[in-house]
């Protein structure tokens, strides 16, 4: 895509304005966290578009050049090649770079796994996508903190959510959102037969306390005894909370640690997380719309991804990507190919349909 000349004045002019009210002194508070924000997104945009106008330049001159000496028409031709190959990648680089923003993109965000369809090898499933996500996490310098967990009987986990800080988290992990598939034989399975199992994934972009206002008068919350696997850790007090979020039916629980407080307050997070969701996707409208269109709507009854154990292959559908890495994507090096994948092909879409 062919950027404007006029389009790469703006961008300069649009930064040096913006260099200039930070270096006034006149910014406070929360304006001036506003202006660095919009100068951190409009740095690396501002030294592209420069790229851009410089290469865009040297190949004006060059191909101006008087080509009297042979030896210099020669070397011309020779950059003048250079600059016409390297340029059009500048410059998709530089419109991906425009395109516009999810706002939750930089934002922190909530992971939440649940076993489907498959009883106990679900919720082994479950755990195995939860360490991957660990794995991956840890790779990208991020923090996993479990928010609240559901333990099986056998060592999975029938559902558990967590918070993954970082930067980017929301903007890499957004479109693993959906259903996750499983063909494995089951190590409760004597007779070496294959089963399916699901588990579902959604990651929910994580909001301030401002973004998301619940009125107390909206809540209602119920205590009552939590209940270990196999009945262990059985607490003898009633710690475990349920809120229930009355205007919109939203149920949160939280059992997981021994203190009511903690657990409430674990249980808030997850339904600020899940209410500012709700919010995104009615306020988003059309681009929601749109969205869905990419690389999957990230609803949860929709199969995204296939784990296929004896054949040692992962499958994204939505792309018709398959990875055989198995190992290697359970263990996060892997993901990141299908993570960088699910990006690529959500940009290069929305190139297009800014050029149709």
């Amino acid at each position: 895509m062919t950027i404007p000349a006029e389009r790469l004045d703006q961008i300069a002019h649009r930064f040096a304005e913006l260099e200039a009210r930070m270096a006034s002194g006149t910014l406070e508070g929360e304006a001036f966290v506003q202006a660095s924000r919009d100068y951190a997104e409009l740095e690396p945009i501002v030294r592209l578009a420069e790229q851009v106008r410089t290469m865009r330049a040297e190949l004006a001159e060059l191909e101006g050049l008087d080509d009297a000496d042979p030896e210099m028409k020669a070397l011309a031709e020779e950059e003048i090649m250079r600059l016409r190959n390297a340029l059009p990648e500048t410059e998709r680089a530089l419109s991906i770079a425009m395109l516009p923003r999810d706002a939750a993109d930089a934002r922190p965000a909530m992971l939440e796994i649940r076993a489907g369809t498959g009883g106990d090898e679900a919720a082994l499933f479950a755990a195995d996508l939860f360490r991957m996500y660990e794995r991956y996490a840890a790779e990208q310098g991020w923090r996993v903190e479990p928010v609240s967990m559901n333990a099986s009987d056998i060592g999975g986990f029938k559902e558990i959510v967590a918070n993954v800080a970082g930067s980017g988290v929301f903007a890499k992990l957004k479109f693993e959102s959906g259903v996750h598939r499983v063909q494995r034989v089951p190590v409760t399975e004597s007779g070496g037969r294959i089963h399916t199992s699901a588990a579902t994934v959604a990651i929910l972009p994580e909001p301030d306390e401002v973004d998301v206002r619940i009125e107390d008068k909206d809540l209602k919350i119920d205590v009552y005894r939590a209940s270990g696997a196999g009945g262990q850790h059985v607490n003898t007090t009633d710690s475990a909370v349920r809120i229930t979020h009355l205007p919109t039916n939203t149920i949160v629980t939280c059992q997981d640690g021994r203190s009511q407080h903690k657990n409430k307050e674990k249980a808030m997070q997850v339904l600020r997380a899940r209410l500012f969701e709700q919010q995104r996707e009615a306020t988003q409208g059309a681009e929601a719309e749109a969205r869905k269109a990419m690389v999957g709507s990230g609803d949860r009854s929709e199969r995204i991804r296939t784990y296929n154990f004896p054949q040692g292959r992962v499958t994204d559908h939505r792309i018709g990507l398959t990875l055989h890495k198995l190992d290697e994507v359970l263990a996060g090096p892997g993901l990141g190919e299908l993570v960088d994948a699910l990006i690529a092909e959500d940009e290069a879409k929305r190139l297009a349909a800014l050029g149709e």
